[in-house]
């Protein structure tokens, strides 16, 4: 989805931002484009292969953001996860579970 064309309609200060799939991007043409200075820089969360050899392209680009797929574990993220888990808990022992599947 996201390549050498498409990264070429870019302005050349734009950041790209990946959180959803790492196959979105093709990381060749993203080094590419980060080391000429074609867009501003990227930051990832997924990668294609996870985690990266140590020749990934995307690994030492300049502008570059990796993050080992754990964008989504904010302070309050976790915190919302722990009071769900917990309050299924409760209410499953309680006789009324909570996001039941199959019924």
């Amino acid at each position: 989805m996201i390549n050498r064309d498409t990264l070429s309609l870019m302005k050349p200060g734009a950041y790209l931002i990946n959180t959803a799939r790492g196959k979105l991007v093709a990381e060749r043409d993203l080094a590419e484009a980060l080391r000429t200075g074609a867009i501003g820089g990227a930051a990832l969360d997924v990668l294609s292969q996870e985690p990266p050899p140590p020749d990934h392209p995307l690994v030492g680009a300049p502008n570059c953001i990796l993050t080992p797929h754990i964008a989504w574990t904010s302070f309050e993220a976790r915190s919302r996860l722990l009071l769900t888990a917990t309050s299924n808990v409760a209410r499953f022992l309680a006789g009324a579970p909570a996001n039941v599947v199959g019924r």
